[in-house]
């Protein structure tokens, strides 16, 4: 009886689960025990792919993102707590391996490069709009006479 109730949880936990939740994981990476499994997910869900870069662990089919998978679930069979596993990981691979990595002395250039990018494309458009004005001279007589012949030709009377 209680085999078939671990196995309806998981086989719930594989059906019900939202979308971009544990795409990539297969069945026989799954733990029997489904606390130590929402423990391995919540876990992977918040780990980068190294190979993808741009999906976590749970979503992603990379080799590399497998053995990270059964990595975390071996660690937490092996009775460590959540924080020391991300922990071992973290020490292994650096804080890039975090989707969300803290902001600490070594990630600072991480979390200001958008902030960095933005204001040199900011700045970048004001020295080129400046530049842009300071190169237009004013129109001789001669260009000024001709425009406004083309206005009076074109504008109804």
């Amino acid at each position: 009886m209680r085999a078939r109730l671990r196995a309806l949880v998981l086989g719930l936990l594989l059906v019900a689960a939202p979308p971009g939740t544990g795409g990539a994981v297969q069945p026989d990476e799954i733990m029997a025990d489904p606390a130590l499994e929402a423990r391995a997910r919540g876990i992977t869900a918040g780990l980068r792919c190294l190979v993808c870069q741009n999906e976590s662990v749970d979503d992603s089919a990379a080799p590399l993102a497998r053995d990270l998978r059964l990595l975390v679930r071996e660690r937490l069979k092996a009775g460590d707590s959540d924080r020391a596993v991300i922990d071992y990981l973290v020490a292994r691979y650096g804080a890039f391996v975090l989707l969300k990595p803290p902001l600490a002395r070594d990630t600072v250039l991480l979390w200001a490069t958008p902030v960095l990018v933005l204001l040199g494309g900011a700045a970048l458009a004001v020295i080129v709009l400046r530049r842009r004005r300071a190169g237009e001279a004013p129109l001789s007589a001669e260009e000024q006479a001709e425009i406004d012949a083309i206005r009076r030709r074109n504008t109804p009377s």
